[in-house]
């Protein structure tokens, strides 16, 4: 910021003073310049540099945090809500990004524990679950190449985020995501800071969890511009509700350069390496009978004598990951009036979700082709043998995306082009287990310790391997009309999308693929009738191509039978959306009121097959949906240090059409979407005196139906959180050492936290042509239980 001051020259003198005060970072320098009445310079005998240090105390930094962090003023043409680092510095440690935007309106985490180490979660916005939600890293995708879902986890550490804002309807025009109807999460690291220093904390809680977190910061490296951070943690915890044990290693890493006052450039990433314990998603009926109590928990014990129990022994279920994404967002100032940005990327990623289960030792199938090997397995008995079945997948992804930019006056056009090029390949195969139910190479790799044919050959009951390439064009323009009051967005994105795949096994199908074009157009505005009072108003259009394995067949591995049938003539599901809202900010209150409304065709539903009893993300095509409500959300400006939000969402969220089942029809028009609460809300309450700080949360989630024919639903359930915390002065090297505790549902509650396998029908049903239509019973996550955390921290 640059304030200049001009001091009227005296009647003797007839000089002119100005003063430049430039402000940059936490430092000033005051100027003084002597000038003649005809603008010549006069020759000073000693000019005097005074050096002003400005800084702003932690006690006015807090002040600006308006709903502890939960709420800030946003100025866009459509809904956007977002948490700073204020508020995640109070959170778990290990919260995962869903569950720090868990507070913000139409957000709906199902989680299996409270810790977040778990990838069996889920988010929800505005009844569109994770598979409809773009994830985003400073420019870059975050979303699971095949299936489009999010693993929270894996994307970074909490103490590296800047913000993580939640868009509840529309991704930006520039985003590069296929699936954002359900909106768009985007991740902002932390710029590394000038001087050199780190961070370092420890944490320990229930379940034997801890952790330890370790961040460096280079600071300026000599005269070259760059600085960079640098950041490892390790976290290990147990099974909250059985046996089994999950741990995580974790590196993220930040490097930017700044290139004059207007351009930058950056390289990030994020390393994962995971193995995680396994929750059974339970039915209905399982949990009202058994609870969160070892009968609905994976087997601790091996017994060979008895497979049914012998197939879920925890060691079978362990699930290792290994992901890398790195990104190197560019903004280059060409002239004044031309920005060129870019992010180019790429990522890989590596991971087995295996599952006990029983093959037979003879009468086998590959595909739909009859096998007469006969098996020799370990501990084999009336022609069975336990096995570890295994669903790997690897994926490599690159891509990037650029735009140019141009901004005269008020108006400012953007021309982009997005291309994404994806290479995926998931095989299924089995793993012999050995008396004591131990079976080696858990991530399924390599040529060891799997099930063999006569020929010497792995015997592997599915093997798909895809391409994807994704080229999108945009343009957009931005208008700032009546001295900036009035903000009008208009774009258009076409996308074209192309897969090509194999199905290696033997079958009637071998090549798929598929190819579409989408346009997408969209408009917006935003106009401030005061400096307090603004509306908003936007329409957006919004398409996603199923997931990779509905193109393929899925066969039984004892019989040959097709499972289910894959296609490359699948409809994409396409979504047109509209916002209207109003925000205040004022000088003690910030909020915002946001109606919307979607109307749905093709909608695509994610859900689970059984491959083998590993249960795999499958989609369901569910016609037409129209969704309408209202969000609110309301942050006050700290009073004593006391800084509360509220935020909640009625939604009504209706299927358009009668669904199509067994040849029949089945009566399901009209009837409340799937895993659509029709009300949520969140209520929080920070103190923070600059020493002694805590938060405490209150959330409710109303009832979701988890099958099409509304005939089951999850009950509502209310969670509460509390974090009691102190923060000492600086000592010697150590900066702002605190300790704090975080307890996580503190009343215990036991609780189905979400549908994990919605079905069309759970009971017989009569189809609208008169025949009975058998029905399914969904799956649920149950909610982790209470659990607490302590954790040490200092900067130096």
């Amino acid at each position: 910021m640059i304030v200049a001051f001009h001091l009227a020259p005296s009647r003797r003198s007839a000089r002119r003073f100005w003063l430049l005060c430039g402000v940059a970072g936490c430092g000033a320098s005051i100027v003084i310049a002597a000038q003649n009445a005809r603008g010549a310079s006069i020759p000073v005998k000693k000019a005097k540099t005074e050096q002003i240090t400005v800084k702003a105390t932690e006690p006015e930094k807090r002040e600006a945090e308006r709903g502890g962090g939960l709420i800030e003023a946003q100025h866009a043409v459509r809904s956007i809500s977002a948490v700073d680092s204020a508020f995640i510095a109070k959170q778990a440690p290990i919260s995962t990004a869903y569950q720090l935007v868990s507070m913000l309106p139409g957000a709906n985490v199902a989680a299996s524990d409270a810790m977040g180490l778990s990838p069996q979660t889920t988010i929800s916005v505005r009844g569109l679950n994770t598979d409809s939600i773009g994830y985003v890293l400073e420019g870059m995708p975050l979303n699971d190449l095949a299936f489009y879902s999010g693993y929270p986890s894996q994307f970074a550490d909490g103490e590296n985020y800047r913000q993580v804002a939640l868009s509840q309807g529309a991704a930006d025009l520039d985003s590069p995501v296929l699936n954002a109807a359900g909106g768009l999460m985007s991740l902002s690291f932390r710029d590394p800071a000038r001087k050199a220093g780190g961070t370092a904390s420890v944490s320990y809680g229930s379940y034997n969890t801890n952790r330890e977190f370790l961040r460096l910061d280079t600071g300026l490296i000599g005269h070259t511009g760059l600085r960079g951070f640098v950041s490892y943690s390790h976290t290990s915890a147990e099974n909250w509700r059985g046996p089994g044990h999950d741990m995580r290693h974790h590196i993220d890493f930040k490097l930017v350069r700044d290139i004059g006052e207007r351009s930058h450039a950056s390289l990030l990433g994020s390393f994962n390496s995971t193995i995680t314990s396994y929750y059974p998603q339970v039915s209905k009926d399982a949990f009202k009978s058994y609870g969160v109590s070892s009968a609905n928990a994976l087997s601790g014990k091996y017994d060979p004598s008895n497979p049914d129990e012998a197939q879920y022994y925890q060691r079978l279920w362990r699930a290792p990951e290994r992901t890398l994404y790195m990104g190197a967002p560019v903004s280059l100032a060409l002239t004044d009036h031309l920005t060129f940005n870019a992010t180019p990327y790429a990522q890989g990623a590596y991971g087995n979700v295996p599952g006990g289960s029983t093959l037979p030792l003879s009468g086998l199938y590959t595909g739909t082709q009859a096998l007469g090997d006969v098996l020799s397995l370990p501990s084999a008995q009336d022609d069975q043998a336990i096995v570890r079945a295994n669903y790997t997948q690897r994926s490599y992804r690159s891509g990037f995306t650029s735009e140019i930019a141009w901004k005269q006056g008020w108006n400012e056009t953007v021309l982009g082009y997005w291309f994404d090029y994806g290479d995926d390949h998931e095989v299924q195969s089995f793993s012999p287990v050995s008396a004591n139910g131990g079976s080696p190479n858990i991530w399924g790799s390599g040529t060891r310790n799997f099930v063999r044919l006569s020929d010497g050959g792995i015997y592997v009951a599915g093997n798909n391997h895809t391409i994807s390439m994704t080229n999108a064009l945009y343009i957009g323009d931005r208008m700032h009309l009546l001295s900036d009051r009035l903000l009008i967005e208009a774009g258009f994105k076409e996308v074209m999308v192309s897969r090509v795949g194999t199905n290696a096994v033997p079958g009637p199908q071998y090549h798929v693929g598929s190819n579409s074009a989408v346009p997408l157009p969209r408009l917006g505005l935003r106009y401030q009738i005061t400096a307090r009072h603004q509306i908003f108003v936007n329409t957006t259009t919004n398409f996603r191509a199923p997931a990779f394995t509905a193109l393929y067949n899925n066969y039984d591995p004892t019989s040959g039978a097709t499972g289910t049938t894959g296609s490359g003539d699948l409809r994409n599901e396409y979504s047109i959306s509209e916002e209207l809202g109003y925000r205040y900010s004022g000088p003690l209150v910030t909020g915002s009121l946001t109606f919307f409304n979607y109307n749905f065709t093709n909608r695509q539903i994610q859900t689970q097959v059984l491959i083998n009893n590993t249960p795999v993300s499958s989609t369901m095509n569910a016609g037409g949906q129209t969704s309408r409500g209202l969000d609110v959300e309301i942050g006050l400006r700290p009073w004593h240090h006391w800084a509360p939000y509220v935020s909640g969402e009625y939604l009504h969220a209706t299927i358009d059409n009668n669904i199509a089942s067994n040849g029949d029809l089945l009566p399901t028009a009209g009837k409340t979407a799937v895993r659509s609460p029709r009300l949520q809300a969140s209520a929080g309450l920070t103190y923070d005196d600059g020493h002694v700080f805590g938060f405490a949360a209150v959330q409710y989630t109303g009832r979701q139906y988890a099958t099409f024919t509304n005939d089951e639903r999850i009950s509502d359930h209310t969670t509460g959180n509390l974090t009691l915390g102190y923060r000492f002065s600086d000592a010697k090297r150590l900066k702002a050492p605190s300790i704090r505790l975080n307890f996580i549902n503190i009343t215990n509650e036991h609780y189905l936290s979400g549908v994990a396998d919605p079905t069309l029908n759970a009971r017989d049903t009569l189809g609208r042509y008169r025949t009975t239509i058998a029905g399914s019973a969904p799956d649920y996550y149950i909610g982790g239980g209470f659990s607490a955390l302590a954790t040490a921290t200092a900067g130096f």
